[in-house]
């Protein structure tokens, strides 16, 4: 045990013989002679978007409150860390307990209020030694570091938008408050007029673009996440556009039959049925 962990009672019970069990059961499905075919071709390239689809279902499980599923999905993503530790592993980089062990390190190092005798009193305060504590660390690895390392190139782009925005705002670089964001959000949205006058496609995708940085920016600034809203209105605009299918289904009629019109006033019906909210 951590020296920093000591004194704090009991810890959480895990058996080891469950981790031991996965882990086991991963080596015996990379053996280069009696393991499973699919899993021994695998690489951390070739891993990596099944790590990713697996974050997302578990976010899916969290958005739906099904904790049966939650747990499936946790399993399906702790299996995930499991098959890239055993391929480092083969390559005698690093193995499971590393793994562990590493984010038990970072978790202390970055929770002295926790773990030490640094005082932090809010969540606010404890944001700005989190920023600072990876900043140290940054700068510790390489001393012309820039503010934004390590923000992932992997992000989904609006999560990644959101993250360069708050680093640059750790150091000052940020409106000193949200209307310079919404200034910011209408300037950008006139020169995407300007730019769809022009017809030139290059110059749409980069105002474009500035739009959705702006729009994370605003995102940031009212401590929305950005994913969280956009699938909370997909699957909004999901509802909505299915029960305008239905309706016209009832009629005898498919969306290709009906007009504009008739469309818009079946969603305009399926939104008061709704009534407000997400």
């Amino acid at each position: 045990m951590h020296g920093a962990l000591a004194g704090l009672g009991p810890p959480v019970r895990i058996s080891p013989m469950s981790i031991n069990r996965l882990l086991t059961i991963m080596s015996r499905l990379r053996d280069p002679g009696t393991g499973c075919p699919w899993d021994r071709e695998q690489t951390f390239a070739s891993i990596a978007p099944h790590t990713i689809e697996e974050a997302y279902e578990v976010a899916d499980a969290i958005e739906r409150d099904n904790l049966d599923d939650l747990k499936g999905e946790l399993g399906d993503l702790l299996f995930q860390v499991v098959f890239h530790a055993q391929m480092a592993r083969e390559q005698d980089r690093f193995d499971f307990d590393a793994v562990v062990n590493a984010i038990a390190d970072k978790l202390e190092r970055r929770h002295p209020h926790v773990f030490a005798d640094a005082q932090i009193a809010t969540a606010q305060e404890q944001n700005i030694a989190w920023e600072e504590h990876k900043r140290q660390e940054r700068t510790s690895r390489n001393a012309a570091a820039s503010t934004l390392d390590d923000v992932a190139i992997g992000l989904p782009a609006l999560t990644r938008a959101a993250k360069l925005g708050k680093r640059a705002s750790s150091v000052g670089f940020d409106w000193p408050d949200i209307n310079g964001v919404l200034d910011k959000i209408e300037e950008e949205l006139r020169e995407l007029r300007a730019a769809l006058a022009g017809k030139a496609h290059d110059e749409i995708q980069a105002e474009l673009g500035d739009v959705l940085f702006s729009i994370a920016n605003l995102g940031r600034h009212t401590h929305v996440d950005l994913e969280t809203a956009l699938r909370q209105t997909n699957a909004k605009f999901e509802r909505r556009f299915r029960y305008v299918e239905a309706q016209l289904r009832e009629r005898g009629k498919t969306p290709q039959q009906s007009t504009l019109e008739e469309m818009d006033r079946l969603w305009d019906e399926a939104k008061k049925k709704e009534g407000p909210g997400p």
